[in-house]
């Protein structure tokens, strides 16, 4: 291992480690492995870090963000978290645009990293803690007003190439290293869509790896199944967009649908049973590989990511009785 100091908080983006979940798997009797990587152990608490590096990147390096320009973005909390540090490091002041419906210790991160947060009510009807279409739509409108009054720069996670690109050099290829190159299948819930576009490229690549898309259940737009319940707990994806950009093209060889419930059930039982401390997403990660070990990749090993700590979720019902 290098223990060699780093030249600013942007060194250790990445390169996480990965456990093999095997007390789980083997306490429910299924045949095969899961992977996870830990990416919550980012410095922002989530692999987004990743992709908020990449997008900066590439726009400094094309010049489309200049020194000192501000940057905006909307998010559910975890790119915004990523995009405080990296504007921090590189300074650009940093303004985020996110939904009510997100849970409130994102809010203060990112303040407490020097953010601005612009916060926007949500759509009339939507539930607090559980942010839809609609409320994301919101949002969207709110974060170009002002990246146009403030002459900024908008990171759009859901259109700036950096995004898949940080996941295709970084995530799929640690994932196969991590693995010791064995890994038959990788699942990953669907926000902007960047990590599972990435990652599966490289793990095509190198391996023939089987991709699947994970969406919450009466949400599964990307399926091209009806969306009846856009409305659900997991928070950063899940927004019934069936027009995902890094999406096209790339290939999928399955998908799943998790409900709220079986989610929050496998977080709680990845941190009672393997001491990892994993969000809502997490949770909707391992729900879906388990389903997979017992069905079409039984015997199989799949890598899934721990997209982001369990310590931003507090004030939601995902650690309550």
């Amino acid at each position: 291992m290098d223990l060699k100091a780093h030249r600013s908080i942007l060194g250790v983006i990445g390169r996480t480690p990965a456990v093999w979940l095997d007390r789980l798997t083997r306490a429910r009797g299924l045949e095969g492995r899961i992977m996870a990587k830990l990416d919550y152990l980012n410095p922002g608490h989530s692999k987004q870090d990743r992709a908020a590096l990449g997008i900066i990147e590439e726009a400094e390096a094309r010049g489309d963000l200049v020194p000192g320009q501000p940057v905006v973005e909307l998010t559910s909390g975890n790119m915004g978290t990523g995009l405080a540090i990296v504007c921090a490091v590189r300074g650009h002041p940093f303004v985020a645009v996110m939904s009510e419906g997100n849970s409130p210790e994102r809010a203060k991160m990112m303040r407490a990293l020097g953010a601005e947060v612009i916060l926007v009510p949500q759509a009339e009807g939507s539930p607090p803690g559980q942010v839809s279409g609609a409320d994301l739509a919101l949002v969207e409108e709110e974060a170009k007003r002002v990246t146009e009054a403030r002459g900024a720069f908008r990171a759009d996670q859901f259109e700036r190439t950096g995004n898949p690109t940080a996941h295709a050099a970084g995530t799929g290829s640690e994932l196969w290293q991590n693995s010791g190159g064995t890994l038959t299948a990788f699942a990953d819930f669907a926000g902007s869509g960047g990590t599972y576009a990435g990652a599966i490229r490289t793990l095509k690549a190198m391996g023939g790896v089987r991709g699947y898309v994970v969406e919450p259940e009466g949400a599964a737009a990307l399926s091209g199944a009806e969306v009846t319940a856009p409305n659900h707990p997991i928070q950063g994806g899940g927004y019934a967009r069936a027009d995902l950009t890094f999406l096209k093209d790339v290939p999928v060889d399955g998908y799943l649908a998790v409900t709220g419930a079986e989610a929050k059930a496998a977080a709680r039982a990845l941190a009672r049973e393997e001491g990892i401390f994993g969000g809502y997403s997490a949770g909707a990660n391992l729900a879906a590989a388990l389903k997979l070990l017992a069905g079409p990749e039984k015997g199989g090993r799949i890598g899934i990511v721990i997209c982001d700590s369990g310590l931003k979720y507090l004030s939601t019902d995902l650690w309550e009785e």
